[in-house]
Parts: C-alpha cells; sequence; structure tokens
C-alpha cells in the first residue's frame, strides 16, 4: 500500500498544491503511519523545510524512516513513537489524515488543530464520512461517531477554520484501497491453500470483502479538507 487511505496520486498532488507545499517550512503528521504524504510534502518544499511525524505503531514508524532515508530525507523527516494527542509542538503545515480518533473524534480534532497549526499555516484533515444515510449495517461496523460531510464542514466553520479546499474520495479510490489492503492475504492464501490458517484467513478476507460491497460501499465516504485561519 502507498498509503493508508483512499487517495490516487493525482489527489495527493491536488492536495499538496492547496497546502501550499512549496512554501512549508514545518511540517507534522499526526498519526502518521508510514508518513508517505509527509515524506513528500518536505521533498517539494524549501530545501530547509523539516517534517515530524507521530504515531503508536513503530513497524510503521520504521518504514517511515527507511523511506526518508531512501529519498535522502534522512536529516530532515523525524518519525517519533508517541500519541498523536500529546503532541504540544506545532508547524506551519500539519496533516491529520484518518486519526480524528487519537484526537477524540472529528469534532474535538478540528478544536485541536487550532492548537498545532502556526499563524498563517494551512492543516490538512482527512476523515471518514457519511455520503449516504447509513444502514443498520454500516452503523454497526463504524459506530455512530461518523458525522455526515455537511456536519464535517460546519463543525470546521464552528472551530473557526476557513475552508480553503473540499475533495472526497472517488469510488475507484475507495475499491483500490479496499482491494490493496487485503491483497497481500489474498495472494498468501493462493499460494498456500492447505496452510493449517488457511481456513480462517479465508472467511476473514470473504467477510471483509462482503462487508464493503454489502454495507458500506458508496455509504462511507472521505473527505479531505485544506483548512486555515
Amino acid at each position: 500500500m502507498r498509503w493508508n487511505t483512499p487517495l490516487s496520486e493525482e489527489h495527493a498532488t491536488l492536495l499538496l498544491d492547496r497546502l501550499d507545499a512549496s512554501h512549508g517550512r514545518t511540517w507534522l503528521d499526526l498519526g502518521c503511519g508510514w508518513g508517505e504524504l509527509l515524506v513528500r510534502a518536505v521533498s517539494a518544499g524549501p530545501a530547509d523545510a523539516t517534517g515530524r511525524g507521530v504515531d503508536l505503531d513503530e513497524r510503521l514508524l520504521e518504514r517511515g524512516r527507511s523511506q526518508a532515508v531512501e529519498g535522502g530525507l534522512a536529516d530532515r523527516v523525524t518519525f517519533d513513537a508517541g500519541s498523536a494527542a500529546e503532541v504540544e509542538t506545532g508547524a506551519d503545515r500539519v496533516l491529520c489524515i484518518g486519526s480524528s480518533h487519537t484526537l477524540g473524534g472529528t469534532r474535538q480534532m478540528l478544536y485541536t488543530l487550532r492548537d498545532r497549526v502556526s499563524p498563517g499555516g494551512r492543516v490538512l484533515v482527512g476523515d471518514a464520512c457519511w455520503e449516504r444515510p447509513p444502514n443498520a449495517e454500516a452503523l454497526e461496523i463504524f459506530g455512530d461517531e461518523v458525522l455526515s460531510l455537511v456536519e464535517v464542514v460546519e463543525h470546521a466553520r464552528l472551530a473557526g477554520w476557513r475552508v480553503l479546499h473540499l475533495s472526497t474520495a472517488d469510488q475507484r479510490e475507495w475499491d483500490d484501497f479496499e482491494s490493496t489492503w487485503r491483497a497481500a492475504r489474498q495472494e498468501w492464501l493462493l499460494a498456500k491453500p492447505h496452510h493449517d490458517d488457511a481456513a480462517g484467513v479465508r472467511d476473514q478476507l470473504d467477510t471483509q470483502l462482503r462487508d464493503y460491497v454489502g454495507s458500506y460501499r458508496g455509504v462511507l465516504g472521505f473527505a479531505y479538507l485544506v483548512l486555515a485561519r
């Protein structure tokens, strides 16, 4: 997987452009995973641009460090193990994609991020939202904390943000994300159909695909907002 979110290369380029990445000197990625977008953002900025990614998963952080080294950015991009909620330092560009749960949910995230971005800076938020009223199955999977897109935008306004850019993941991005998320296990199952664990892996994959196609494909969306104050 290139990134753990429904996002195409073209869409990522658009978001970095709307973030005015070429003028971002300090970057902070909260819940960064392996920080693919963070590394690209720093690379697209001034020669002295720096970035910091924070996540609890050391395995993903190590992948991020390796990517920074491969990109010649080992001295400019750091990856730290820790909770996004405990980060107190800010930056002039902040990323928080798929990590609203680490900051208390969508509403609280929008307020917390106000203290993480420098004056005149920009924030990229990526968050799940309902594109259509959820069915009972989708609610059971994702809970009732997910907001509609209208509610996300309204809460951003109430938190004092101006929405400089809004776009949502399209169906191809979602389908590719869901397929790629299962791909390694699918390949393993094809290669080892008689393994002792094969039946369990097969059932898990079939359930996940059935949930996606039958419960939340076209219902759960993902919004990207570039915000400023």
